[in-house]
């Protein structure tokens, strides 16, 4: 059974080449140089840019992190270059914080460099979303999880906060985190084990059951395609360390922590916002459809333990793509404001 199930996440995922487990439609916007600053703040893996979004009347208080997909880019995160969910945000007195890099990450701290011997595997072109022309990179390509080790982790918990507060005045208590599918799962990884900085969390289209029969190999599938990263270096198979990575085996900590949960995925339908190319439908629907079974079963977890502290919106229609996480967003904000500062 194992087996099959295996080959099934493999047979799913590997005909969708440079796709695989990172967006595919694009939203309707433009980066604007001119909103939002590059912030830069050091790190175990070497300086690290993120962009920043001031909210609207000023406060510090109020702060989310913004986390992008398995393609995640070195110049921008595709949270800015493919939607336009930073001045919804700033608007709803919310400062945005976009961690910029991270390719196949999992914005975990990995336990080595990823290598596979002599050369490497994989490379990744464009954008978080497949399909913006801002340019090339302006950090060091895909080096920073094969030179050097990834932390983002610390990062994300310890070194960026810090900075953001002694530099920026922002508080790093009770704010918020989300991302879309790779970024989802880290989402709710980071809430669980750092409650005082995370009180709210929202995942979209993420994968919630990483330790479902096939999902390792499904996901090395994934990285393979996004960079050329090997999931063994970021964490052996079936240990301690991955499984404190499976938002399924530690849901009950983001019951006991009360954190607030914004949960999603689309049904895999293909809606009208997701039929622009052909392409997009026949690589956002398998992709969708495995995020929605991760979904499905991480709720069915939390409600098996009492968790009462989760939102779950399934659109009738959607795969995998920026059009439909943007949608999301904005759904979410009224419920991230009232859970956050």
């Amino acid at each position: 059974m194992l087996k099959r199930s295996m080959l099934v996440s493999m047979a799913i995922l590997l005909p969708l080449g440079a796709s695989v487990a990172g967006p595919v439609g694009t939203a309707s916007a433009a980066y604007d140089p001119n909103f939002g600053f590059d912030f830069w703040a050091d790190s175990d893996m070497g300086p690290i840019k993120s962009r920043i979004f001031r909210a609207a009347d000023g406060n510090r208080d109020r702060v989310v992190y913004a986390l992008d997909g398995m393609r995640a880019r070195n110049d921008l995160n595709g949270w800015e270059i493919d939607t336009n969910v930073a001045r919804a945000l700033t608007a709803a007195n919310i400062n945005v914080v976009m961690p910029v890099g991270g390719e196949s990450s999992f914005y975990a701290d990995w336990n080595a460099p990823s290598t596979w011997g002599p050369g490497d595997l994989g490379s990744s072109t464009g954008s978080s979303g497949g399909s913006s022309a801002l340019g090339s990179s302006d950090a060091a390509g895909d080096v920073d999880g094969k030179v050097n080790t990834y932390r983002w982790e610390t990062f994300l918990t310890r070194q960026l906060p810090s900075a953001l507060a002694a530099r920026e005045g922002f508080s790093s208590t009770r704010n918020g985190v989300f991302g879309l599918s790779m970024g989802g799962s880290a989402a709710l990884t980071l809430a669980a084990y750092y409650p005082r900085q995370f009180s709210f969390a929202g995942s979209y289209s993420g994968f919630l059951n990483n330790s479902a029969p096939g999902m390792r190999e499904a996901l090395r599938v994934a990285m393979v395609s996004a960079g050329g990263f090997n999931i063994d270096a970021m964490a052996p198979p079936w240990g301690k360390q991955w499984l404190r990575m499976d938002p399924f085996v530690f849901a009950p900590m983001l019951k006991a922590n009360k954190t607030r949960l914004w949960i999603s995925s689309g049904s895999a339908v293909p809606g009208p916002g997701d039929i622009s190319n052909a392409m997009e439908i026949v690589q956002g629907m398998p992709l969708e459809a495995l995020a929605l079974a991760n979904t499905r079963a991480f709720e069915v977890r939390m409600a098996t333990i009492g968790g009462g502290n989760a939102h779950y919106d399934y659109p009738a229609t959607g795969v995998h793509n920026w059009k439909n996480w943007e949608d999301q967003v904005n759904r979410m904000i009224p419920d991230l404001s009232a859970n956050i500062g």
